[in-house]
């Protein structure tokens, strides 16, 4: 089972939402993405939410990428 140190990635508002509310929530809940960054996802690759970066398809590419580079 997968488990992440909510406070280390989602900004203090979100830290202690339901995780269906944090995969709703706009990219900007994310520690360290702002607001204008949110802007630009959403004009770039029609990206509004955080499940929807997470299964943004380049998003996935790359982790395969560094998947492929770790596991050498």
């Amino acid at each position: 089972m997968a488990s992440i140190d909510l406070d280390k990635v989602l900004d203090k508002a979100w830290a202690d939402k339901p995780l269906a509310d944090v995969l709703a929530a706009p990219v900007s809940a994310l520690k360290g993405v702002s607001d204008r960054d949110g802007e630009l996802l959403k004009e770039a690759f029609g990206v509004t939410t955080v499940a929807e970066l997470a299964e943004l398809k380049y998003v996935r590419w790359a982790q395969a990428l560094a998947a492929l580079d770790a596991a050498k």
